[in-house]
C-alpha cells in the first residue's frame, strides 16, 4: 500500500520527510541527492521547494554549510535529539517554516541518536501534519552495531516507510540478506533499497521515499 503525503488545507501545504540513521550511516550525502530529485520534480511555480531543518546537537551544525553550497535553504535546530528534550522546537521550527517561507518539501535530518517516530507523532499531535520516515542504515557496520545499539536501530525502523541499505559495496550479498532479514524483523512493513549513496541511486527509490504511487 502506497501511503502518500497529501495536501488539505495551507497549514499542511508542506510535504514532509524525516531522514534519520545511526551516526555516519551516510544522511548527509544521501540527504543532498534527495533534495536534488525533490527540486526537480516539484512545482516548477513554487518559488521554495525544498527547506531542510538539521537537528544537530551542540551549537554549531555540522553539515549546514555544504547544504547550502547544494542551493538549498537549511535551517538548524539545536538543543539535542528532537524526540525528547527539544521536541517543542522541532514543532515551532516546522510551524514557522511553513508559514514563512511556505516549501514544497520540508526534509528534517536528524541526529544519530533520535527516534523519528516520535517527531512524526509531535507534528501530527501539534500541528496535523503528516510526514514520511526514511532511515539510513549502514551495511559495514549493521553486525558490529545490532547487538549494543539494538534497542537505538530498533527504535528508529520501527514505523518507518522507507528503509535504505547504504555502503553496499563494501559488503557481501550474505550480510546484505542478513541485514534486510534484521530490519524485517522491526519494521515488517518498511520499503527496503540497496544503495550506494557515493554512487548512482536510481529515481524510483526517491520516489518511493517521497510516497509516489505507482500507476
Amino acid at each position: 500500500m502506497c501511503k502518500k503525503i497529501g495536501r488539505v488545507d495551507k497549514i499542511q501545504d508542506m510535504k514532509i520527510l524525516i531522514l534519520s540513521g545511526f551516526l555516519g550511516s551516510g544522511k548527509t550525502t544521501a540527504l543532498m541527492k534527495l533534495a536534488r530529485f525533490l527540486v526537480a520534480h516539484s512545482a516548477p511555480d513554487r518559488e521554495n521547494k525544498v527547506m531542510i531543518l538539521e537537528n544537530e546537537v551542540g551549537e554549531v551544525g555540522i553539515d549546514d554549510a555544504f547544504l547550502r553550497g547544494g542551493g538549498f535553504q537549511v535551517d538548524n535546530l539545536f538543543s539535542g535529539c528532537a524526540c525528547c528534550t527539544v521536541s517543542g522546537e522541532l514543532v515551532s521550527a516546522a510551524d514557522r517554516i511553513n508559514r514563512e517561507y511556505d516549501p514544497e518539501w520540508l526534509i528534517v535530518e536528524t541526529t544519530g541518536i533520535a527516534y523519528p517516530r516520535n517527531m512524526q507523532e509531535n507534528l501530527k499531535y501539534a500541528l496535523k501534519l503528516d510526514s514520511r520516515i526514511v532511515i539510513l542504515v549502514d551495511a559495514s557496520r549493521w553486525n558490529r552495531l545490532l547487538i549494543p545499539m539494538n534497542n537505538l536501530l530498533r527504535g528508529q525502523i520501527e514505523g518507518s516507510d522507507t528503509v535504505l541499505i547504504n555502503k553496499t559495496d563494501l559488503v557481501d550479498i550474505e550480510t546484505l540478506e542478513k541485514i534486510e532479514k534484521d530490519i524485517a524483523g522491526f519494521e515488517p512493513a518498511a520499503v527496503v533499497f540497496r544503495i550506494s549513496a557515493l554512487g548512482d541511486i536510481p529515481p524510483e527509490v526517491w520516489r518511493k521515499v517521497a510516497g509516489e504511487c505507482e500507476a
